[in-house]
């Protein structure tokens, strides 16, 4: 596609069946994408590109670092749309390449941070209950936007995507203890933002 500055050859891969009747718009245009059809593919990015653009937002925390990771995920979707195989839904397939694009991008420039000391981490545990639940649905983006990349990122892997702390150690190369420490140091940090704003 022009828009990311490649050129993508995908009618060079073999051609699946056509989805069910029953398939979602965005699984419909999955054969011709894989053809090349460049109309299909651009059907395909304006279908796509607002929601994962706010996952691409939630991790990045700006929203130039964001257009990057949108970019990169758009061109890992379409040059491996060919190993989705139509087992649960395309937009499911298609948001767990726009995290894991995020997450290499952090990775890149050690936004995450996890060379930091665990006791320290540790310290930061508490019992106290999150107000979140007071704030509205924008409030609480921005204020999870403002969070360090570390926190933000584990915060965003475990309540937003709902992966276990094991997988999160798994895909960030920590340990659960980590990713423990810093989804609490998450919670913290958004519960004194929340205090701040009453």
């Amino acid at each position: 596609m022009k828009r990311f500055g490649i050129k993508l050859h995908l009618n060079t891969w073999a051609r699946v069946e056509d989805p069910p009747a029953g398939a979602s718009s965005l699984e419909r245009l999955v054969p011709a994408c894989r053809d090349g059809d460049r109309k299909a593919q651009k059907r395909l990015f304006d279908a796509l590109s607002p929601k994962m653009m706010a996952v691409c937002l939630r991790y990045m925390g700006n929203r130039e670092d964001a257009e990057d990771v949108l970019q990169e995920g758009f061109v890992t979707v379409f040059t491996k749309i060919d190993s989705y195989t139509g087992t649960g839904s395309f937009e499911g397939w298609a948001r767990k390449i726009f995290v894991n694009t995020a997450l290499m991008h952090l990775r890149k420039t050690d936004a995450l941070g996890l060379s930091d000391d665990i006791d320290e981490a540790r310290s930061l545990f508490t019992e106290e209950a999150t107000p979140v639940e007071r704030i509205g649905y924008k409030e609480l983006l921005r204020l999870i936007a403002a969070l360090p990349a570390d926190a933000r990122t584990v915060f965003n892997l475990y309540v937003v995507e709902g992966y276990s702390h094991k997988d999160i150690a798994e895909q960030l190369g920590c340990t659960e203890a980590t990713s423990r420490s810093k989804l609490q140091r998450a919670r913290v940090r958004l519960q004194e933002m929340i205090r701040q704003l009453r």
